[in-house]
């Protein structure tokens, strides 16, 4: 099965966005860029977080990847719609963990900060990486589950 991808960025991740579709899509993925198309300095990464959050919801077993400066505000805006879970890939363990422990869905990968790791190959350990299953994450994501309803 083709794992579908859907990226977005304002412009401080305009460009690490378009990187990624390339990389990705050279590895085998489905990317569908829902923006930002042109770089506009005065744009709004909640639009991008918005409409990232709301195809990874409607298609299971997608994933997201989002980028802005710091990657902060773009992954907090992903998390307000429920059924996301969405954290920070500064390195490549913590894009691992991120879907081993946690099942995130939502990778947010910053702009414009210095990161660990090569954004490209955290990206790509993020998608590529499954859930452990282990009964203590299961419990814990059962916790989160009830913190949303």
């Amino acid at each position: 099965m083709v794992t579908t991808v859907y990226v977005g960025a304002d412009h401080a991740g305009f460009g690490l966005k378009n990187s990624l579709k390339e990389y990705l899509e050279m590895k085998g993925f489905v990317v569908e860029d829902l923006g930002a198309h042109e770089l506009d300095l005065n744009d709004d990464y909640p639009e991008y977080a918005t409409a990232v959050a709301q195809a990874v919801r409607k298609h299971a077993g997608s994933f997201g990847i989002l980028s802005c400066g710091n990657a902060e505000g773009i992954a907090i805006a992903a998390n307000k719609f429920q059924g996301i879970r969405a954290g920070i890939g500064y390195s490549v363990e913590a894009a691992k963990t991120m879907r081993s422990d946690d099942i995130g869905n939502v990778l947010a990968i910053p702009g414009r900060l210095p990161v660990q790791d090569e954004p490209l190959e955290i990206a790509e350990t993020f998608l590529r990486t499954p859930f452990s299953g282990a009964a203590r994450h299961e419990r814990r994501l059962e916790q989160i589950a009830e913190i949303e309803s």
